[in-house]
């Protein structure tokens, strides 16, 4: 039976590992090396989670506290990894990797050179330190029942009171947490090793995600957001919600891989029905 260590267990993603995956050991931030590599005793596959939230005003003190928890971590569970039999290492990324306004897929060259850009970059640098077959797998914004931003977003919208950022023509590259699992399930049942962009087929605009949202909750979208409002609450780390990344998962789909959740219209309604009943 296939068994996996992982960090970040008590995230969004990792709660969802642990159902899909149930023989999980968790690793915990402030392990040791030397803890960590007891843990990892018959351990086939490490998937590394561990980050602290990202959507919360970026203070240099943050800012800090954001580093550390990615290339801190990830730097001892490299060590620890290189001296184990683990078999494979799946490491996590953002697409905030690639810059605003550029259609991208996994062989895209331009990366971008804002903060959320320059941390991917050495979160993903510190990852390739290990010398077995590694996995980087980019996030793009993930669509699941229990949490996320999507989790955020309810709320408002229930009261009527969502509605399109800005002029609502940024693009949203979205994923269903069921297909994140299904990435991750092929990604080690086919031993596979690189860079995969976990994003839906098909990004969508801002504008389009929330009329979406809105019909699969049966309410409005009639009050925009000015983008400086959210750069009054959020300040640099607004870039999250205003960005415009429209990425594609071409490599997952070269390997074979068929989304379950193709257009946004589906993946919201059946969220939204899971999490009304």
């Amino acid at each position: 039976m296939m068994k996996i260590a992982l960090t970040g267990a008590s995230g969004f993603v990792g709660k969802d590992i642990q159902k899909t995956f149930p023989h999980t050991i968790n690793i915990q931030r402030d392990d040791s090396e030397e803890i960590i590599l007891e843990k990892l005793k018959d351990v086939d596959v490490v998937i590394n989670l561990a980050g602290a939230p990202i959507i919360k005003r970026w203070s240099d003190p943050y800012k800090k506290i954001l580093r550390d928890s990615r290339i801190k971590t990830t730097d001892r569970l490299v060590k620890a990894i290189n001296q184990s039999s683990v078999k494979q290492f799946i490491s996590t990324s953002a697409i905030g990797i690639y810059p605003d306004n550029i259609k991208c897929d996994e062989s895209c060259e331009n990366l971008s050179d804002d903060f959320l850009g320059q941390l991917s970059q050495d979160w993903e640098d510190e990852a390739h330190l290990c010398t077995k077959p590694t996995v980087i797998i980019r996030f793009g914004v993930i669509l699941g029942e229990n949490g996320g931003a999507l989790a955020q977003m309810l709320t408002p919208f229930k009261l009527g009171l969502g509605g399109i950022i800005g002029n609502g023509k940024m693009m949203t590259s979205w994923i269903h947490m069921e297909d994140l699992m299904g990435i991750y399930g092929l990604i080690i049942d086919k031993k596979l090793t690189g860079i995969f962009n976990a994003t839906s087929p098909n990004p969508v605009t801002n504008y389009t995600f929330t009329k979406s949202l809105g019909k699969a909750l049966y309410r409005p979208t009639i009050l925009p957001i000015p983008e400086f409002v959210l750069r009054i609450m959020y300040g640099e780390a607004s870039s999250v919600l205003t960005g415009s990344k429209e990425v594609y998962p071409k490599r997952i789909l070269d390997e074979g891989y068929v989304f379950k959740y193709t257009q946004i219209e589906k993946a919201l309604s059946q969220i939204v029905n899971y999490a009304t009943n």
